[in-house]
């Protein structure tokens, strides 16, 4: 049957060995895990951090990166194994294709266009936040009109439209220019993040912290019925805050451990995959949860939590110190870390699409690789014209919720995937083995379903039209020139780029 067939880990392996499509491996363990780190320390923790706190957790905000974070740990293990055993471009797309069978896999690379997309297109947002914060330190205030979105009274953000295109610049000019980009200004951002807790620790008030997690009282989220989280309209829960409003603050902050899905996706370009894989996906998302909570913790020590329901909240952390330069640095700092983000997530959305355009499943046109550089050319820019518009026009909140449904998904499906390939080929090297399965990886999917189900209605709605959407154009278009369904080589699918 189309909808179940899979795709040979042997076949996909050969696949990346066939020069027209053939990826430049220039990234070691060390390179990986900064590039983790890179992505991983961005939105989640100087953007969403604050509306988090403001809207849902209170200081508590710290559990729920707590939370988040030990969600992802499991998925993590389920992806360690995967990268090991399947070391291809995809990420969650091709373990699928070879565990569950070609309409998953279909679902779920359309779910990562969705993730990787909006998550650059959410970054790109906050950093024009932050880009904003820079200038009005130094007395320059930018025009209202275009350094907003038409939800927020402007016409367009420019700041945000101009970084997503810079940044499909760098990406198209090479891995290797990108990876040195990503480790420079990553080393830059952790200085930041030290400088933050370094000078943050002496402003902290006791009183800012205490209730820890703010009283749970009578209120809703929003001002319709569709911006209220989806397991409390199922339980008819009309309250704000409290230990519910920790979990929903989760589902919210999970937008921040975005960044070992796309250390993922990388397989194709990494030195010895088998080993490097699971070195960058676990550390990478160690460092980061440790890091994320102590900043969330310094945050709304300085200010009180019901004051950083803004875009730039480490900035007005940092104001409110009173040290002189210190928002305009730390504000500064922030933008330059925000940017190798929103590369990065360009550069995991093109490598899904281009696993996706190789076997067939999108025009084959797009996995068109730059004869000098080695990259998806078309796909980076095609990215980021969307993430720029997005960007652009649509507020912050709505897509970081978004992404974070489609980041779960794909969580819950690897997860599964594990269990399915285990059985399926016991035969199977595998230089990493998710301990504990079956349970380690049904406790991984409960999990992420469980915080999932603390979106808001909205979000659900948005997501299941883009996944019919995706369904369409499978039955439609990919399911009918397949190259596992047709047998078509991969050489003659080359001659067709």
């Amino acid at each position: 049957m189309a909808l179940g067939r899979t795709k040979s880990i042997e076949q996909a392996i050969r696949d990346t060995e066939e020069p027209e499509f053939q990826l430049k491996r220039a990234i070691g363990p060390v390179q990986l895990t900064i590039l983790g780190i890179g992505v991983l320390i961005g939105t989640g923790v100087f953007v969403l951090t604050g509306q988090a706190a403001a809207q849902y957790s209170g200081p508590a905000v710290a559990l729920s990166f707590a939370i988040s974070g030990a969600a992802c740990a499991l998925a993590a293990l389920c992806y360690a194994e995967f990268a090991s055993t399947v070391p291809v471009a995809g990420s969650a797309y091709t373990y699928s294709y070879v565990s569950m069978g070609e309409f998953i896999a279909w679902m779920i690379g359309w779910d990562l266009i969705l993730e990787f997309t909006i998550g650059a297109a959410t970054v790109s947002k906050g950093w024009g936040g932050y880009f904003d914060s820079v200038f009005n330190s130094i007395g320059i205030t930018l025009p209202e009109a275009l350094s907003n979105a038409p939800s927020d009274g402007g016409i367009v953000d420019l700041p945000a439209v101009f970084v997503a295109l810079l940044m499909a610049v760098v990406l198209v000019l090479g891995i290797r220019l990108s990876t040195w980009v990503n480790a420079a200004v990553t080393a830059l951002k952790l200085v930041i993040v030290v400088g933050i807790i370094a000078v943050g620790i002496f402003f902290v008030k006791g009183e800012n912290l205490t209730p820890f997690i703010p009283e749970a009282r009578e209120g809703s989220y929003g001002d319709s019925v569709a911006e209220s989280p989806l397991l409390l309209q199922i339980f008819g829960v009309d309250t704000i805050y409290g230990g519910l409003g920790v979990f929903t603050g989760a589902a919210l902050v999970f937008f921040a451990y975005l960044g070992f899905d796309i250390v993922a996706t990388m397989s194709e370009e990494v030195k010895r995959p088998q080993r490097t894989m699971p070195i960058g996906i676990i550390g990478s998302l160690l460092i980061a949860t440790v890091l994320y909570i102590i900043v969330s913790l310094i945050i709304t020590g300085i200010v009180p939590f019901d004051q950083l329901n803004v875009e730039a909240p480490a900035a007005v952390a940092m104001a409110a110190t009173g040290i002189p330069a210190a928002e305009f640095i730390i504000s500064l700092g922030i933008l330059i870390g925000l940017t190798v983000v929103i590369m990065t997530l360009m550069l995991g959305q093109s490598r899904v699409a281009f696993a996706m355009s190789r076997d067939r499943l999108l025009p084959v046109w797009l996995s068109k690789v730059h004869p000098k550089y080695r990259t998806p050319y078309r796909l980076t820019i095609i990215t980021a014209i969307v993430a720029a518009a997005l960007a652009g026009f649509m507020p912050l909140t709505a897509l970081g919720q978004l992404v974070n449904i489609g980041t779960l998904a794909a969580f819950v499906l690897v997860s599964i995937g594990v269990i399915v390939l285990r059985r399926t080929r016991p035969d199977l090297p595998r230089a990493f083995k998710t301990p504990f399965v079956p349970v380690l990886p049904i406790v991984s999917a409960l999990a992420c379903l469980l915080v999932a189900l603390f979106l808001p209605l909205d979000t659900w709605i948005r997501f299941v039209a883009w996944m019919a959407l995706g369904a369409v154009i499978y039955f439609f278009y990919g399911r009918k020139r397949s190259r596992v369904g047709t047998g078509e080589d991969i050489s003659e699918t080359a001659r067709r780029v």
